[in-house]
């Protein structure tokens, strides 16, 4: 299956061998288990819970979202402006650069066309209907994050890649020529030509994997966007690690802070953030614009669709954050600010009591990478 992608070989795997995170016959991670971070005494979901529990994973109808086409025919005033687009994808508009975040407008987050996780939100706008991108940045290979069909439709633009070490071998095998490709290793840097913006991998605490034998066999990063006057964190996925805090003194400071917060369980708390532990891990930056991402497109964990947004709203303002919640699609400049309204429940507001049903298409093929240390 070409959505599989293809292992490292060659000269690339060499490379990668060359890394001082590589051991052995695979990446590994700085602290492969932070105690404190998660709850051990929860255990881990099974199969079937993942497939059929939990009450309220997806919404009652389409989230409210804008066309932000109109908006991005105007440059933005102060030179910085997000638009999130669903999940982790987000179009950073950068001091005349066009960057763009682990881009995903497949109706899955799997292998396959008929089973895994399904859309539940679609995209604002039509990937046809971007406007010309400068750079697309891709923070490790699981499938919510580095989409097929997506990679071979922009494939076939004339725009360079950014990514972890290993990863360009999924790129290349689906039609991205080798010469667009970049690929880092955590503190490495590539400089875009002709534009004065550079783009540093730096370290996060996940894993990778896009089937049954290939776990860790290409590098997951965090990545942050600098230019002469704005610099951007963009954290892919990622546990809460004191790696943030080097970060924070080798790149920081930052205008505008991108961070995981949904598809999260308390047996998962060393490879993902969760709200909680994205405002730690926000502090440990110290902090900037907060805008939460990897939420309201896919069902990916047992929680409620809404619970990571829910969270941020109670505990941003006791933790001194400046959140960013626009709706998908609604461009935001973080020097402005935005005003913190809960549009997400407009969509959904059963009874107290009330138990949604469970979406039908939620079926999962063995191939899928399952959380784990």
């Amino acid at each position: 299956m070409k959505s599989f992608g293809k292992k490292p070989d060659g000269l690339r795997l060499e490379r990668m061998k060359a890394s001082l995170l590589w051991a052995g016959e695979a990446f590994r991670n700085i602290h492969p288990v932070l105690p404190g971070l998660r709850d051990l005494g929860t255990a881990r979901p099974t199969l079937s819970e993942f497939l059929c529990g939990g009450n309220r994973r997806v919404p009652r109808g389409p989230l409210p979202s804008l066309n932000p086409s109109e908006a991005w025919s105007k440059a933005p005033g102060t030179g910085l402006r997000a638009t999130w687009l669903g999940h982790s994808t987000v179009l950073i508009e950068i001091d005349g650069v066009r960057v763009l975040t682990d881009p995903v407008w497949g109706p899955r987050a799997s292998p396959s066309r008929l089973a895994g996780p399904k859309r539940f939100q679609p995209v604002p706008v039509a990937l046809r209907a971007l406007p010309p991108i400068d750079l697309v940045l891709v923070s490790h290979d699981h499938y919510d994050h580095l989409d097929y069909p997506t990679i071979r439709e922009l494939a076939r633009h004339d725009v360079p890649f950014v990514t972890s070490l290993g990863v360009g071998a999924h790129l290349e095998a689906w039609g991205v020529p080798a010469q667009r490709i970049t690929e880092l290793d955590w503190w490495e840097s590539r400089t875009l030509p002709n534009a004065e913006l550079t783009v540093t991998a730096a370290p996060s605490q996940h894993f990778s994997g896009r089937g049954l034998k290939d776990r860790n066999s290409t590098l997951w990063s965090s990545l942050v966007i600098r230019s002469p006057r704005h610099s951007v964190f963009f954290s892919g996925d990622t546990g809460l690690t004191t790696e943030y805090a080097a970060i924070r003194e080798r790149l920081g400071p930052f205008d505008l802070v991108m961070l995981e917060v949904g598809a999260f369980h308390p047996s998962w708390g060393d490879i993902h953030l969760g709200p909680a532990n994205a405002l730690e891990a926000l502090a440990l930056l110290g902090g900037g614009a907060f805008l939460p991402v990897h939420w309201g497109t896919f069902a990916l964990a047992m929680h409620a669709w809404d619970e990571p947004a829910e969270t941020l709203l109670s505990l941003g303002p006791q933790k001194g954050a400046q959140l960013l919640m626009p709706r998908l699609g609604e461009p935001v400049e973080p020097a402005h600010g935005h005003a913190l309204t809960p549009w997400w429940r407009a969509v959904d507001t059963p009874e107290r009591g009330e138990v949604l049903p469970e979406p039908a298409a939620m079926t999962m093929p063995k191939s899928m990478p399952w959380p784990a240390d």
